[in-house]
């Protein structure tokens, strides 16, 4: 069995589409399914549009939080209900093309691997948002503990064991593709190129898209805080040896020329301390998320098969 979860947030436009094409898509490699859409809080027709789509298909199932949890806290609440043995994510803005599931699964079969995910190797759409992403995967290959996630997001499909090991890791803050590739397991890659979006406006702002790379990179690399030891450390060598020169300057009795420097020194400190307590501080407050333990998700409804649980 195969179950495949979609996250969905205010997607009326695009609902009907994209039912069409998954649908299709499974159909021609396989007959025993399930199609889970975690509705996160949308505001709009979108819930009421998959009731419609799950009257005419019961494979269809939809999983109704009770607020805008987040992307992440969508998948994760998917991949908890769902009782495939193999197990796909896919995002519900057809960027990532349903068509790319019939090959995941083939070679998840026919090559044994554990997991297989969409690697990227360009992009259709011609968004402001893409130099960000494209920088975003290069720094965090460089930078990041996991060295082969090989640009790829959260399209992928996993084997039964896979996908216990992953919802197994119960931190609050989550970055599913870097948990994924944590999990080890056989990976293998499909390279597809990035469609653009089929309707309406991106659902991940700016602001989101910064939250999300901040807990990729504060998840799953000391970066940050070796930064701030660098960087301290230069900064005394460097002040260290202003003092050396100061001091040999009162020995000889030449006057200090001035306060700019003394001010930009002062200045230039106090924006380090800045930084270094900021950097701190997003490791605390990601310590105190898991301290406080509270629940990634709450579920309203539960629709299978058209009936409510």
């Amino acid at each position: 069995m195969l179950s495949l979860v979609i996250p969905i947030f205010n997607e009326e436009k695009l609902i009907d589409e994209l039912v069409k094409r998954t649908i299709s898509s499974i159909e021609s490699f396989i007959a025993d399914y399930e199609v889970i859409f975690v509705d996160d809080g949308s505001t709009d027709q979108s819930l009421e549009r998959i009731l419609s789509w799950q009257k005419k298909n019961n494979h269809i199932k939809i999983l109704s939080l009770s607020k805008n949890f987040g992307h992440q806290a969508a998948y994760t609440a998917g991949l908890e209900y769902s009782k495939g043995d193999v197990v796909a994510m896919m995002d519900g803005d057809l960027q990532d093309p349903p068509e790319l599931l019939a090959d995941m699964y083939k070679k998840i079969n026919e090559e044994n691997y554990d997991i297989v995910s969409g690697k990227r190797i360009g992009r259709k759409s011609k968004s402001s948002r893409v130099p960000y992403k494209v920088l975003f995967h290069l720094l965090f290959k460089h930078i990041g503990e996991i060295k082969n996630m090989q640009n790829s997001g959260n399209y992928s499909m996993m084997k039964r064991e896979a996908v216990n090991a992953l919802i197994s890791m119960k931190e609050k803050v989550r970055y599913l593709p870097g948990l994924r590739t944590f999990i080890g397991f056989r990976q293998g890659y499909i390279e597809f190129v990035r469609d653009d979006r089929f309707e309406g406006n991106p659902k991940m702002s700016f602001y989101n898209l910064n939250v999300l790379a901040a807990d990729a990179i504060f998840s799953f690399s000391r970066f940050p805080i070796r930064f701030c030891l660098i960087l301290g450390s230069i900064g005394t060598l460097v002040f260290m040896c202003a003092g050396i020169y100061v001091l040999i300057d009162k020995v000889y009795g030449f006057a200090v020329i001035g306060w700019s420097s003394t001010l930009l020194s002062i200045y230039f400190l106090g924006s380090i301390q800045l930084v270094f307590l900021g950097i701190l501080g997003e490791y605390v407050y990601r310590s105190y998320k898991e301290s406080q333990n509270r629940p990634v998700y709450f579920v309203k409804k539960f629709y299978d098969g058209g009936q409510e649980k």
